[in-house]
């Protein structure tokens, strides 16, 4: 693999979070009651190509769940539709391409469930029970609702943007999933689900818990700069893909913002606030302290660098770019990965729809 695969440690520091109450999550991989694995749960939304960002920040990560944890990762399509509903072409056709980079990343099919959140109608047959629980006032108060309206317009002022964190704890829920990895802006929905779950199993539960309250585990997913200095993200144009070939790539980096005070070589320059150097930090670590010191002393221009920083991340992402051209040219394969992990999930939140309905007397 073309990066570091370090164990992740399920362990978050006591903190309070947004007035959310403090979690002290400490979990070993290594030691699990009856050499069971934990459950983990996480996905993405199928919304376009995948980016260096996804990489770095989420997907090495993922790779190591395949060895430490019985992991489920969802193509999340019904979120997706909760904000491009009007652009449907590109949720179906990203779903194929995003897996296939999953894949190419390390995510083992094998050693990990891959499912389609559409094609396990358990999920959305559990958001309606769920909803009938779940007050209004809490979906509100989540801090991401009202922010995405005022950034998205009234265009996501739906009934299924409002229940966006509901669904986002059925997805967990209907495998009882016990551990989820979320960045700080997501803590605010999974404590919205573990109120949920609490409150159902208190009308529900009778002698004991139907649903898991899913725990945090609190995970610092770097930010990795655009080629303008932003977060890198497609909707702002400022993304090196995993699908980009070599001389994109290459154009992409000599196009990259720098430091605006350091106009010639020899004028002494800041990394710190470079993004090109903010990169070199996940495409060679070793290189970090030599770039730093001709970059301040003024010895490395700034085209210098990007030049050999381009050579450096093709190579870095070339068995990745790789593997991924594979995977997309055998669609079939990848169609079939994502049609048995969809069986298999379909199968355990049927048993866990099961045990919902038979305690709220459905059954």
């Amino acid at each position: 693999m073309p990066f570091a695969r370090r164990a992740p440690t399920f362990a978050t520091k006591s903190r309070d979070i947004e007035g959310v109450a403090s979690l002290r999550v400490e979990f070993e991989f290594a030691v699990v009651q009856k050499n069971r694995k934990p459950r983990v749960m996480s996905g993405m939304r199928p919304t376009g190509p995948l980016h260096l960002g996804h990489l770095v920040g989420v997907l090495t990560q993922w790779a190591n769940y395949c060895e430490t944890a019985d992991a489920f990762f969802e193509i999340a399509d019904l979120h997706a539709y909760t904000t491009e509903f009007d652009d449907t072409a590109t949720i179906r056709g990203a779903r194929e391409a995003m897996v296939a980079v999953w894949l190419a990343a390390g995510v083992d099919p094998n050693r990990s469930t891959i499912f389609l959140q559409s094609g396990v109608p358990e999920i959305s047959e559990l958001q309606v029970l769920l909803s009938m629980i779940t007050p209004v006032s809490w979906l509100e108060r989540v801090p991401t609702y009202k922010g995405q309206i005022d950034a998205l317009g009234q265009k996501v002022a739906t009934y299924g943007f409002l229940g966006y964190p509901l669904l986002q704890l059925c997805d967990i829920a209907a495998f009882r999933g016990e551990y989820v990895p979320v960045g700080r802006d997501q803590v605010a929905h999974l404590e919205l689900g573990r109120e949920i779950v609490r409150r159902f199993n208190h009308l529900y539960g009778s002698s004991k818990a139907i649903l898991i309250e899913p725990q945090a585990t609190l995970s610092e997913f770097p930010e990795v700069p655009g080629t303008d200095g932003r977060k890198m993200s497609k909707s702002y144009d400022n993304a090196i893909l995993i699908a980009d070939d070599e001389e994109t790539t290459t154009r992409k980096v000599r196009s990259m913002v720098t430091d605006p005070l350091k106009i010639r070589r020899g004028d002494p320059g800041r990394p710190e606030i470079c993004p090109v150097f903010a990169l070199w930090r996940f495409v060679n670590p070793l290189r970090l302290d030599g770039i730093a010191a001709e970059c301040r002393s003024g010895a490395l221009g700034c085209v210098q660098d990007k030049g050999e920083f381009a050579e450096q991340l093709n190579e870095y992402l070339r068995p990745v770019r790789e593997r991924y051209a594979a995977y997309v040219a055998d669609r079939g394969a990848l169609e079939r990965i994502i049609e048995e992990g969809t069986a298999r999930a379909r199968e355990i939140a049927a048993g866990v729809l099961r045990d919902v309905k038979h305690a709220m007397r459905l059954t």
